[in-house]
Parts: C-alpha cells; sequence; structure tokens
C-alpha cells in the first residue's frame, strides 16, 4: 500500500509565507499577496483538515487521506504520508507528489491508494484543488447500500443532484486505472459514494472539502437513522435545487469550515509545525 520514490527532490520551503492568523469568529478570507503567502495558507488548512479527521473519529488505521493541489506547480499535490495518524499531522510531515506518483518532497513513504484515487481525479479536474476520502463510520456504512443520499434534510440539500454513486469495488485501490473511473464517475458533481468503501469529496478549497466531507458523513448518518424508524419525507426537487445553492455552495461551505479551524487552533496549534 506505500511506495518509495526515487525521484528527483525539490526544495520547497513551507515555512515561507507565514501569515498572522484569522480573528476568531471571522468569516473574512485572508488575503494572500504571493505564492509563498497562498502555499502556507493552504499547508496550514491541510494539516488542520487532518486534526479535524481526527476530531470527529474520521480515522481508521493507515486509511484516509486529504490532497491539495500546489498553487505554483499545478501538476503537484500534497498529501498526508503513509503511517502519520491524523492528530499529529504537521505541516512539516506533508508529502509533495508529481502526477507519476513520485514523492519529490518528504522523506516519507506515499500511500499508493492516495495517488491513485487523487491524482486522476486532479488531472480530470481542474477545478478540484483539494479532495478528501476516509472510512468513517457512517459513511462506509451508507455505503454498503448502493445507494444516493436523498434529499431529506437541509444539510442533505447541499448534496442535491451533486454527488454520485461509484458501485464497482474491486478491493483496495492500487492502480490509476481504477482512480480514472473514480474519476469519470464523478463528472462534474462535488462528491462519490463509493460502494463497500466510504466517501469522497471535493473543493476549490481544503476547507470546502473537508467540511463537505464532515457533512456528508452526517447525512449519511441522518438517513440511516431516519430509515431505521420509519419512512422519510422527501424534500421537493424544487426546494432541495434551491437550498443547495446556499448550503452546498462553494462559499457556504468554506464557511461552515472556519470555526472548526479556529477550534484546531485552540485546541493544539501543534499542526502549524
Amino acid at each position: 500500500m506505500s511506495s518509495e520514490s526515487k525521484a528527483e527532490k525539490v526544495n520547497i520551503d513551507t515555512s515561507l509565507g507565514k501569515l498572522p492568523q484569522k480573528e476568531r469568529g471571522s468569516l473574512q478570507q485572508i488575503e494572500c499577496k504571493t505564492i509563498e503567502e497562498q502555499r502556507r495558507h493552504q499547508l496550514e488548512r491541510l494539516a488542520s483538515g487532518f486534526r479535524v479527521f481526527a476530531h470527529f473519529g474520521f480515522d481508521e488505521g493507515l486509511a484516509g487521506h486529504i490532497t491539495l493541489r500546489d498553487p505554483e506547480h499545478e501538476h503537484y499535490f500534497w498529501v498526508n504520508p503513509f503511517g502519520v495518524h491524523f492528530n499529529q499531522m504537521c505541516v512539516s510531515d506533508l508529502l509533495l507528489v508529481n502526477r507519476e506518483g513520485e514523492v519529490v518532497q518528504g522523506d516519507r513513504p506515499l500511500n499508493t491508494a492516495a495517488f491513485a484515487i487523487h491524482s486522476r481525479l486532479h488531472e480530470a479536474r481542474p477545478d478540484v484543488n483539494a479532495a478528501a476520502h476516509s472510512h468513517s463510520m457512517y459513511g462506509k456504512s451508507f455505503s454498503t447500500m448502493g445507494r444516493l443520499l436523498e434529499p431529506i434534510t437541509q444539510d442533505s440539500c447541499a448534496f442535491y443532484d451533486n454527488h454520485v454513486l461509484f458501485d464497482d469495488f474491486t478491493g483496495v485501490v492500487l492502480d490509476t486505472d481504477e482512480g480514472d473511473r473514480i474519476a469519470s464517475a464523478l463528472g462534474d458533481k462535488r462528491a462519490a459514494i463509493l460502494k463497500n468503501h466510504g466517501l469522497l469529496t471535493t473543493g476549490e478549497t481544503v476547507d470546502a472539502a473537508v467540511w463537505g466531507f464532515l457533512s456528508m458523513d452526517r447525512c449519511c448518518q441522518s438517513q440511516l437513522i431516519a430509515e431505521s424508524v420509519g419512512q422519510m419525507e422527501r424534500i421537493s426537487d424544487e426546494v432541495a435545487e434551491s437550498t443547495r445553492a446556499q448550503v452546498g455552495s462553494e462559499p457556504g461551505m468554506w464557511a461552515s469550515f472556519q470555526p472548526l479551524y479556529d477550534l484546531m487552533l485552540e485546541k493544539d496549534d501543534s499542526f502549524l509545525n
């Protein structure tokens, strides 16, 4: 599941571009004026995203990954190394990987499943700068039913006509062919339910991709509970679509992540290291 790389290394100083943290409770986006500031800001969000995953129990052994497209090198992406717990993730731990799946910065092994899924997704979707996947309890449980989420709550409307079912599980993803098939199934949608596997969410930002994952997992939980106790009442297509425009938009999902970022800073800001 892991691979070592002999690719020619690059040397990007990820400590450059540090900016002051936003005020607690602020929904104002931080203005980045240089590539270094943009990269550093995004890497801080990526590292915090893993802490959020750990906070909500989305860790499952070695499984799970969040990726971020580098703002300067569009065919390189940052990803968590194989074997580091989400709750210990720091900016300095993150790997930079090229489109061939070779580690070009970092000295830890790469999770080949992360490369197989995410590299092909990033190639197919230039608008996707971040993608998140893990084996969360409710996501993987719901995925066994081979169905899409229904618009039964305001929150689930975020995914109305904006997620797909990938129903061709063939075991642990180890090659780019399956990554291509997942990317093809996703099309232009925000998220996918990977049957018998888990959830996959995307975003223009790490913030939106991580919040989308958390929200989708909770929607899976809601539907599992609702179906277990009786008949669900579905929200109309018209209302679901208009609600999606609000709660499922990129800005809306970005904003929903901000209180969690504040919480991670307060809880343990070592992810900035």
